[in-house]
């Protein structure tokens, strides 16, 4: 199903279009084990860039594991029905606030990640990420997973960000204003 909803995106930078490719493949080796955590070390996680409706501040969590600002996002669980769900049931997990809507149930962006050494059951997540609003004056609230749960504006991020994170956000920001 996953497989399907990844077809149906198109992608306009070449680097996605490329890991669109490297995904599919990868589906096609591991099926329903690469959604699997335990299933391997590498696999399938959801994450959601959550932004204000007007696209001007996004929610990010500070990784306790990363040491870093960065969207929410996890685990896909036997019990989630798609790779979307799992990226809404994430979010809401992570901050608290249940009125959290997917723009989209197609995928915005992908990255796959070598994890560091704080990682201990994992050494490379495929992420698929969506994206989702969400009102900014809805305090979040931190969970087990996270030091902090706050909203950014898009113009004065934190600093501590994974190395390209700036640019990812830009993109999929234009990406959406694109789908609208």
């Amino acid at each position: 199903m996953f497989a399907e909803d990844l077809r149906s995106w198109h992608p306009k930078a070449a680097d996605q279009q490329s890991l669109k490719r490297e995904y599919l493949d990868f589906l096609q080796r591991l099926d329903e084990g690469a959604l699997d955590r335990d299933g391997g070390r590498e696999h399938l996680t959801a994450s959601s860039f959550i932004f204000t409706p007007d696209l001007e501040n996004i929610l990010l969590c500070f990784h306790k594991k990363g040491r870093f600002w960065v969207q929410l996002g996890g685990h896909i669980e036997p019990q989630d029905v798609s790779v979307s769900g799992a990226a809404l049931r994430e979010a809401v997990e992570e901050s608290g606030i249940q009125a959290i809507k997917l723009i989209s149930t197609i995928p915005i962006d992908l990255d796959r990640h070598d994890l560091g050494t704080g990682f201990f059951r994992c050494d490379v997540h495929w992420d698929v990420c969506f994206a989702a609003t969400a009102v900014e004056d809805t305090i979040p609230v931190t969970s087990d997973e996270s030091e902090d749960v706050r909203w950014w504006l898009l113009s004065s991020l934190p600093s501590e960000i994974p190395h390209g994170f700036a640019a990812r956000v830009n993109r999929i920001v234009a990406a959406i204003r694109d789908f609208h």
